[in-house]
C-alpha cells in the first residue's frame, strides 16, 4: 500500500484540514494574516514533503506539527505585539460565537470573558500556550498534542495544567476552565 494514500486527494485534505489549521494558527498568533500566511505555508509543506509521509501519525497531526513548527518560527522571529492581536482574535472569535438568540448582555460578558482569556493566554510561555489552545480550541486529546509537539504526554499533562491555572488567575475564571481540566 502507498504510504501516502492520505495525501492522494490533497485538494480534499486541504478542504478538511484548513479550517483546524487556521482555527489554531489564529488562536496562537491572534492575527487574521498571519493566521492566513501559516495555513497557506503549512499546506505548501505539507505538499513539498507529501512524499516524506509516512503515516505513521494521522494527518492531523502531521499538519498540526507542522504548523506548530511554522508558528514557533514565527513567535521566535518576531515577539508580537499581543494586544493587538488579542484584540483581534477576540473579535473574530466573537463572530464564531455569536448566537441570536443571546442577549447583548451576555454577548457583552461572554466578549470579556474571551478578551480575558487571550490576555491571559498571551502571557504563557509557548509550550504552555501552544498545548493550551491545541487543547481547548482545537479539541486535540493529550495523546494527540503530544504527537503534534513531540512531548511525553506526562509532559503535555504538566504543560496544561500550568497554563489552565495561570489563565484561570490571570483572566479570574474559576468554573469553566477548571470543569474542563477536571474532565481529562
Amino acid at each position: 500500500m502507498e504510504r501516502t494514500s492520505g495525501l492522494a486527494d490533497f485538494d480534499g485534505v486541504v478542504s478538511e484540514y484548513w479550517p483546524r489549521v487556521y482555527r489554531f494558527a489564529l488562536a496562537s498568533l491572534r492575527d487574521k494574516s498571519a493566521a492566513e500566511t501559516i495555513a497557506q505555508d503549512c499546506f505548501l509543506r505539507a505538499w513539498k514533503a507529501r512524499d516524506r509521509f509516512r503515516g505513521e501519525s494521522s494527518l492531523n497531526t502531521w499538519l498540526m506539527q507542522i504548523a506548530v513548527n511554522l508558528i514557533r518560527d514565527q513567535l521566535r522571529s518576531r515577539r508580537l505585539q499581543f494586544w493587538k492581536r488579542t484584540s483581534q482574535t477576540v473579535d473574530a472569535a466573537a463572530e464564531l460565537l455569536a448566537d441570536k438568540r443571546t442577549s447583548p448582555e451576555m454577548s457583552a460578558s461572554a466578549r470579556q470573558q474571551l478578551a480575558a482569556v487571550w490576555s491571559a493566554t498571551s502571557h504563557l510561555p509557548d509550550q504552555q500556550r501552544t498545548v493550551f489552545v491545541l487543547r481547548f480550541v482545537e479539541d486535540m486529546d493529550l495523546l494527540e498534542i503530544a504527537a503534534t509537539m513531540g512531548l511525553s504526554e506526562g509532559t503535555v499533562k504538566a504543560h496544561l495544567f500550568r497554563a489552565v491555572r495561570t489563565v484561570r488567575e490571570r483572566a479570574g475564571i474559576a468554573a469553566a476552565v477548571s470543569k474542563e481540566h477536571r474532565s481529562e
